[in-house]
């Protein structure tokens, strides 16, 4: 058995009500969608992706994104997990994880879903105040949110949910008020994100038109200190820097793209990093044919049309992988585990690829914590990940 690896699958479902203004996510609004074609089509691609890979693996865990995988029959989702576990087997302690709006209607799906083998629901709450979920482009109510949360609290072994903060117009004494409140429904894990403008997105033009007005960085920076010190002495420390949990309580699937796993990713847009065999990707010819089992980024298709159509045509959605490289891997390793409590093991990373001398320094400044094993951000230095990590990286 210690040839089996571990492995996570990200499953994405594309379809959402109505496309929220800050989101820029691959998410589309139709009328109508086939169920049917829809699960034919994922079990599909999740067949060709198991045939890709070098050796044996076992899921320890899945995760439904979108979208809004609570749009998803629950026999589509049962499909999907009874698939994975024939294919590769499921681990013992399997997290199985399925995100959901707070609709009334998709919360009456939640026995459905639990029935179906889902575990861990996430919930997007976002808001516990209804201007500004109507702001948001939010299609519940507060009472809506609070009653799901308290439906997934009853249904489902672990559930969590998302709050958005540093909000349009919000103060800070407003925010800690809501996180209060949250922190009431609140389970074993916590999704606490900042507010940020991303381009092709309603939020985007409105705030470069000047028509919406958010924190500016100083003022984020009071609200993250606000969510760290409220959740911290509540025993739910951000184990990421958007993510609180309770010690062992983490989302194993996060921890698995955050800690350099390997993940594989079907649906439309679905992104994945991949050991596979050489005849794996033969319609590949930059990669490498050394024989041995080779890294590979994988993509597909975002449109959910055409991602259908080459499924139906070709097995998969897939576009051509992209190779890896040392280089390549130890950067992404480094930057994912920068976000983490934890850090990263310098044991793990070539020092050839880092700059030693800015370690010391960063140190110095507050950035890193003092400790010789790992590359462990401060809460000062997870404020400024991006050019921390730029930072690490030697020329």
């Amino acid at each position: 058995m210690s040839n089996i690896k571990p492995i996570a699958l990200y499953v994405h479902w594309p379809f959402c009500k109505a496309k929220c203004p800050y989101c820029d996510f691959n998410s589309h609004v139709r009328e109508g969608v086939d169920a049917g074609a829809w699960r034919q089509a994922l079990l599909t691609e999740l067949r060709h992706t198991v045939g890709l890979l070098a050796g044996p693996r076992v899921v320890t865990s899945i995760f439904f994104g979108g979208g809004t995988p609570s749009l998803m029959a629950p026999e589509t989702v049962g499909a999907i997990i009874d698939e994975a576990a024939k294919l590769w087997g499921l681990d013992p302690a399997c997290e199985i994880t399925l995100e959901a709006n707070p609709t009334s209607v998709e919360a009456e799906k939640f026995e459905g879903f639990r029935a179906a083998g889902v575990n861990r629901v996430s919930i997007g709450v976002q808001s516990l105040v209804a201007d500004d979920l109507k702001a948001l482009g939010r299609m519940h109510s507060v009472e809506e949110a609070r009653a799901a949360v308290a439906l997934a609290a009853r249904i489902f072994p672990r559930y969590s949910f998302d709050l958005i903060y540093a909000r349009p117009n919000q103060t800070p004494s407003q925010w800690e008020a809501e996180l209060r409140e949250a922190m009431g429904m609140m389970g074993d894990h916590l999704s606490v994100y900042q507010l940020t403008i991303e381009p092709n997105t309603q939020f985007h033009t409105l705030y470069h038109s000047g028509r919406l007005v958010i924190p500016d960085e100083d003022n984020a920076a009071v609200f993250y200190d606000i969510t760290q010190t409220l959740l911290g002495n509540a025993g739910m420390p951000a184990y990421e820097v958007s993510n609180h949990a309770r010690a062992g309580c983490e989302s194993r699937h996060n921890l698995t793209y955050w800690r350099y796993g390997e993940y594989a990713g079907i649906g439309p847009g679905a992104h994945g990093r991949l050991f596979v065999t050489p005849n794996g990707v033969a319609a590949t010819p930059t990669l490498r044919r050394s024989g041995a089992p080779l890294l590979v980024a994988t993509r597909t298709h975002r449109a959910p049309e055409e991602w259908l159509k080459r499924v139906a045509e070709n097995g998969n959605g897939y576009h051509p992988h992209e190779a890896i490289d040392e280089r390549a891997a130890f950067e992404e390793k480094l930057m994912m585990g920068l976000r983490l409590s934890e850090g990263v093991a310098l044991e793990g990373l070539n020092p050839a690829w880092l700059n030693a001398k800015k370690i010391t320094a960063l140190r110095k400044e507050g950035l890193l914590e003092d400790t010789d094993a790992r590359l462990v951000p401060t809460t000062k230095g997870r404020l400024v990940l991006t050019s921390l990590n730029a930072a690490l990286l030697a020329a």
